[in-house]
Parts: structure tokens; sequence; C-alpha cells
């Protein structure tokens, strides 16, 4: 009933009556996704009328109620067939000033249309496979990394700057040749690591170092949903850099993955909303080369410098393992460099282990992060050593057993899903210079042994990549221990008592005579 009405004023109506009941049409059904299969052909002609509104001289009002009530409509999938022409696609083009006629973007009160219609377009495009043909027959990529230059310095324009990555995002995701099109034809990315710089309002203090204020405020909600969706397109554009790049490129991956610092060290509004952003920034960091991944860290200012030796000082002199690593004034230090972002990495990591589902596409994405990081990065590597296998104290207790971040890690190295268990295994192994011996004393000989196995180190031995040769040095707590640790379940276990003691002369010479027997049946030849 409702599409009824709506067409027969759609048809025959003044702009003023059809923006009144197409109103009321989205009101009424703001909230549906799913449709009454009967009305499909009701719908049809629905979407078709509003197509012939919108290509007359209407208000803007009644441009939006027109472009309002299409979205919704174009959550059905079968009812996109008979409107997605040629034609219909390039009226919502011209609505979303991606026209590259149009060079600019000064009239505020066009925005809700340009928005409106980049909604549509999503809905369109995600839904209908002939809509990605005419994607790609229209050049809408192209077009839309233009519309991206004319806005990416407005923050009053976000929900523009939002859907317009989230199209195309969609884009680079349905259609690998987008990916290189936008890669290098389009300064893909360079154009979006400049739209993150812009959300995230970043100060430069040197080549690929920021200004992080702790006290700052959190992101805005649109700030942040741009960023997420600028990470997400982001993220097709480089998926295969890792294994291809040129070494012309490297600045560039550079400067994105300081962004990147950046966004780790800031927060959203919400702590939802700060883990998707933080989930999609590690995404990202997976896809640039390990070589670039050393500006995650950085060297302190003299300021920090000065305050780090002040800290270190203030240590107990007993503490010399943990005098490397100090917190001061929210910074987390090491060996003289600033380690905010890999500690971030490790909570995120913990979080994600604590949450206890979803591990493969929540955890080892991080897992696999922080493993290469260590493996390329000499004080990477060491902070993280030192962060989740400090020198052993008590080893009263298994590995496995405990809340510390490497009893975490221990857990899941027999852990059902195949995945987890090897990423898991694999970063305690790059922790410990993938030397078995240090392997096996943070986590006992059981739980190592399917990595062992799979790496056919299983008699003992190291694996293939080059360490540095700077040893551990045990504590006397676990020297004073060791020759009673167990080493299938890594602990501490007392001795256990000698049953001949509690035997009598008798005793001992019976179970002897057994013992003689046993062994002489052994030695018997087979009949």
């Amino acid at each position: 009933m409702d599409e009824e009405r709506a067409l027969y004023i759609v048809r025959a109506g003044e702009a003023g009556a059809i923006e009144r009941v197409l109103r009321d049409y989205s009101d009424k059904h703001r909230a549906t996704f799913k449709f009454e299969p009967t009305d499909e052909d009701k719908r049809k002609k629905l979407c078709e009328g509003i197509f012939k509104v919108l290509v007359r001289d209407i208000p803007t009002t009644c441009q939006v109620s027109c472009l309002e009530v299409l979205r919704i409509l174009s959550r059905d999938k079968k009812i996109l067939v008979p409107v997605t022409t040629k034609e219909n696609m390039q009226i919502l083009l011209r609505l979303a000033k991606l026209n590259e006629s149009d060079d600019s973007l000064e009239k505020v009160s066009e925005f809700p249309v340009i928005v409106e219609s980049l909604k549509c377009l999503c809905n369109i495009v995600f839904n209908s496979q002939m809509a990605q043909q005419l994607s790609l027959e229209l050049n809408l990529a192209a077009k839309l990394c233009n519309l991206l230059r004319k806005c990416k310095d407005r923050k009053f324009i976000n929900d523009i700057k939002c859907f317009d990555l989230r199209l195309l995002f969609l884009l680079s995701l349905l259609h690998t040749d987008i990916r290189s099109q936008l890669r290098y034809e389009l300064q893909g990315l360079p154009l979006l690591t400049q739209i993150l710089e812009s959300a995230f309002s970043i100060k430069w203090t040197d080549e690929y170092e920021s200004a992080v204020d702790h006290n700052g405020p959190p992101l805005s909600p649109q700030e942040t949903d741009c960023a997420i969706e600028a990470l997400k397109a982001l993220f097709n554009v480089t998926v295969d850099s890792w294994k291809v790049h040129k070494e012309s490129d490297s600045h560039q991956f550079r400067v994105m993955a300081a962004v990147l610092r950046h966004c780790l060290l800031i927060v959203g509004p919400t702590e939802d909303k700060t883990e998707e952003l933080h989930s999609n920034a590690v995404n990202l960091l997976s896809n640039v080369p390990v070589s670039c991944l050393d500006v995650l860290i950085c060297p302190l200012t003299h300021e920090e410098t000065a305050q780090e030796a002040t800290t270190l000082d203030e240590l107990p002199s007993d503490k010399t393992a943990e005098k490397e690593t100090v917190l001061k004034n929210n910074t987390m230090v090491y060996n003289g460099m600033n380690m905010e972002a890999i500690h971030v990495l490790l909570s995120f990591m913990e979080k994600r282990i604590d949450k206890g589902s979803s591990y493969r596409e929540g955890l080892t994405p991080v897992l696999s992060l922080l493993t290469e990081c260590s493996r390329a990065h000499r004080n990477i590597r060491k902070f993280l050593k030192d962060q989740v296998l400090p020198p052993l104290r008590d080893v009263t207790n298994r590995p496995e057993v405990g809340s510390t971040v490497r009893n975490k890690l221990v857990r899941l190295m027999t852990h059902v899903d195949l995945g987890v268990k090897q990423i898991a295994a694999e970063f305690l192994f790059v922790l410990c210079k993938e030397r078995v011996d240090s392997l096996l004393k943070y986590t006992g000989y059981g739980n190592a042994a399917g990595l062992l196995a799979a790496r056919g180190l299983l008699a003992g031995g190291r694996g293939d990549n080059w360490y540095s040769e700077d040893e551990d040095t045990d504590t006397e707590e676990y020297k004073n221990a060791k020759p009673n640790i167990n080493l299938i379940t890594g602990h501490l276990e007392e001795p256990m008592p000698n049953p001949i003691d509690e035997m009598t002369e008798e005793q001992k010479e019976y179970e002897a005579m057994k013992l003689v027997n046993m062994l002489d049946k052994l030695s018997r030849p087979c009949h």
C-alpha cells in the first residue's frame, strides 16, 4: 500500500507532494532491510519513477527525499536489475558531484544531496553486478579520487569523504583491476595517506615523526569513521605490497607507517571505536614491507632522554634486568627508543587473547605483525622479549598456568586451530632468537613439540634466521631450581621419594629376582 501511494504521487504529483510522500515512506521504512516479495514489482516501478523525478528541476530538499527512498529500496538486490542502467548511474554520479567538470564544492546546501547520492551508489554497487561493471566503464574510481582531492583538507565535509572512501573500498574489494589502477595510475597510496593525516590532524616534527598529545581530546565520531574507511581502502590498495614493492616506494610506505604509528597512539570517541580503529591499523601495517616498519619506534628527544636517565636512577639497584624498560610521562622507553606504538600493539594483542573467540580473524594479524617486526628489528624483539618473556624467577607453576602474557601465549600453543597455535608458537620462538633450548625454558617441551616437529628441531638446535649473539642472563632463582625442572611440563617438581628406601632386605631381594626373571624372558629367542 505504501508503494502504491508513493508511486501514484511520484508519477503525477508536484515536487512538494512528492517530497512529503517520500519523506513519510522513508520515515516508515528507515530500518527496513527485508522486503515483501509480493510488492517487488511495485518497488521496481517506484525506483524507475524516482530516477525520472531526479532529472527534473526540483528543490534540493525534494532531491534528498528521493535519494533517501532510493537508498532504502536499493537494499533489495532483486529490484536493481531493471533500474541499474548507465543512464541512471550517470544521474547519481552527477548528483554526487563526481563529474570531472565539477571543479569545486562551494554550495553547502548541496552537501546532503552529495552524501545521499554516494550512499545510494554504495548500496547499488555492492548489490548489483551490473553496477560493478558499469563502474569500470564509467571510470568511477578516478572520479572518486578526484572528489577526494577536492575535499581532503575540508573538515566540514567529513560525511562526503567518508562515503566516497567507502565506495572506493567496495570497488577495490570487488575488482582487482581497480586496486592496481588506484595504486599506480591514480596515486591512491599518497592520496589516501593524506586523507588519514587530515583526519588525525597530524603535525610532523621530523620526516617520519609526529607530535602526539596524550592529553588531547579523542577523535570525533566523524573523524574516526572517515579514518576507518581510509584504512580499509588503503588495505586493498596495498594488499600485496609486503611481497612486491619498488625501492622507490619505501619513502611512501614509511610515511604511511608513521601515520599508522600516530593512529595507534590516539583514541576514538568510544572504546569500541578505538579498537576498530586500531584493528584496521594493524591490518594495514601487515601490508607494509617489514623493512619500513622501523619508523614504529623512534629515538628519544633530548628532553625525553634526560627524563629516562632520571627514571633509571630512581630504580632500585637490584632491578638491573628491568632497568632497560621504563615508563615516564606515559612514554614506554627501551634502550633510548620510544616504544609506545609497540606497547599498544602488545596490549591490543593481549585484549584479543582475553576475548577468547575469533582468534583467526582477530588475533592472528597482530601476532603475525609482532612476529615479523621482532624478526627484522632487534630493538623491537628485545623490548617484546622483556615484556613477554622476562627473566624467570618463579617456576613452581606450569608455563600455561597463570595470567601473564607468557601464560596466555603458551596456552595458545596447544589451541585446536592450527593457524592460531602455529603463529603463537612462532612468535615465542622468534623472541627466543629461534633457539630451542631458550624456547623450552619458557614453554616446556610438551607445549613446544608441535612447532619443533614442524621445523625438524625435536632434537634441539636453532632456526634458520640469524640473530645477535647477546646471551640471556638467568636469575639466581632459576639457576637454583633448574636441576629439578621437568623438561616436559616446564615447571619445578619436587624430587619423588625413592621406593626402595621403604623396603626391607627381603623385599629388595624379591623385587631384584622379579627383574632378573623379566630380563631373562625378554632375552630368550621367539619360537
